[in-house]
């Protein structure tokens, strides 16, 4: 009996030690006195400025472990997505535009506005087209990180061989076609102009310029069944018509860095992110302008945010991280890692110093005329026939004016369906 009763008493004190070990479990798997803090991301080129931020943030928090998972962006939004439907996911991550809506609308990330307002959080040091970009419903879901936005680069020995003043501010559309004719070489292979037949980087800036829009402010309506849309696209068209750019074909074959990084281009219209290696390519050679202008100025914007994930069980500490990781030390951190212009404004100084022979201050200037990149909910869903319509357009198999008018249609019908849901 003694024996029975000490072999009880045994299993009961293991069974004990072993419930008390559950019990300081979090729902991360470490021990409730050690809060593990995921984050996400698909790049790892920032991974120096990351670990900076995130020691940061440790000084005041030591009790919390933060692990940082880089996804390659091939796989990024599928695993992202499944993690988050199925009650988990990372707690803090990247969001970009294309895809803000959709996560947004279906309750995927969580409204930090009332975050905002409880630490009187001043969102004015953030550049305001990402502001806007990364607000559903006048309420903020993103602190913005990092953007871009769109310059003229040059091939500075083309212009001097020719004998051309370089780009400036008071370019516009013809003075491109003009000073483009003349650069052109069409014996040694050389284009005057490479227009873009990208989006963000080609005509989503010319139909801004032009005074058009590509998506309405309310998100109900397509800005492409119009007279500027097609004017922008129409000039695209015709500088590859007449041999001033490499046509849409020939930029399918060989991309536009490419191009213009072997000197084969004189001028090229392309995102501030492309600055380092252009000027790998290029050397002292390389020059960068504002856009040319066409009745407006405009440039369009782009960037990423930290999000939270709304199913996060630590949103006090979220918070926190999300508030380091977008802060003024991070933006310090990163103009000096030369990545990207940080979105956190009067941190740049160092990107602008990143490259010295070119004025960067080109791309923060223009931000006076940016325009954020447009989106909805479903922006994947209407740019797959943008996509195919504008390229049809631009490789001659149908007319601009048929193109935008079946991309508007099509358009139409998704941002409907996006108002009823």
């Amino acid at each position: 009996m003694k024996k029975m009763f000490l072999l009880l008493l045994g299993v009961m004190l293991i069974g004990s030690v072993f419930l008390a070990g559950c019990s300081k479990e979090g729902a991360s798997g470490g021990s409730s006195d050690k809060v593990t803090l995921n984050v996400a991301l698909w790049d790892e080129n920032v991974s120096e400025v990351v670990d900076k931020s995130i020691e940061l943030f440790k000084e005041k928090h030591p009790e919390v472990e933060v692990k940082v998972t880089y996804t390659p962006y091939a796989d990024y939004w599928t695993k992202l997505k499944t993690s988050l439907a199925g009650g988990s996911g990372p707690d803090i991550f990247w969001m970009n535009g294309p895809n803000f809506y959709q996560y947004a609308s279906t309750g995927l990330i969580k409204d930090i506005q009332p975050l905002i307002d409880g630490d009187k959080l001043d969102t004015s040091v953030y550049t305001p087209a990402l502001v806007d970009l990364y607000t559903y419903e006048d309420k903020l879901f993103g602190l913005p990180y990092f953007l871009d936005s769109i310059g003229l680069f040059y091939n500075k020995k083309i212009f001097d061989e020719a004998g051309i003043p370089y780009p400036d501010e008071t370019w516009d559309w013809s003075k491109v076609e003009e000073v483009g004719k003349k650069l052109t070489d069409k014996e040694n292979g050389i284009y005057g102009y490479i227009a873009s037949s990208s989006n963000q980087a080609g005509y989503y800036n010319l139909i801004h310029q032009a005074g058009g829009f590509i998506i309405s402010d309310d998100k109900t309506k397509s800005g492409f069944n119009s007279p500027e849309a097609q004017s922008a696209l129409q000039w695209t068209k015709d500088l590859m018509d007449e041999g001033i750019s490499p046509s849409a074909q020939a930029q399918i074959e060989t991309k536009v860095n490419q191009i213009f990084g072997s000197g084969k281009a004189a001028m090229l219209p392309n995102i501030s992110v492309n600055a380092p290696v252009l000027h790998e390519m290029l050397g002292e050679d390389l020059g960068v302008a504002v856009l040319p202008k066409g009745k407006e100025q405009a440039s369009i914007v782009h960037g990423l945010s930290w999000v939270m994930n709304e199913k996060t069980k630590h949103e006090e500490l979220a918070w926190e991280l999300q508030k380091v990781l977008s802060g003024e030390e991070a933006g310090k951190w990163m103009a000096e890692s030369g990545f990207s212009i940080p979105a956190y404004t009067g941190t740049e100084d160092a990107w602008l110093e990143s490259i010295p022979s070119l004025d960067l201050n080109v791309f923060v200037d223009s931000l006076e005329f940016g325009v954020p990149y447009p989106v909805s909910k479903n922006t994947a869903e209407w740019q797959e026939v943008e996509n195919k319509e504008i390229q049809d357009a631009l490789l001659g198999k149908k007319s601009v004016e048929e193109a935008t008018k079946k991309i508007a249609s099509e358009m139409d019908k998704i941002l409907a369906k996006e108002s009823e849901n």
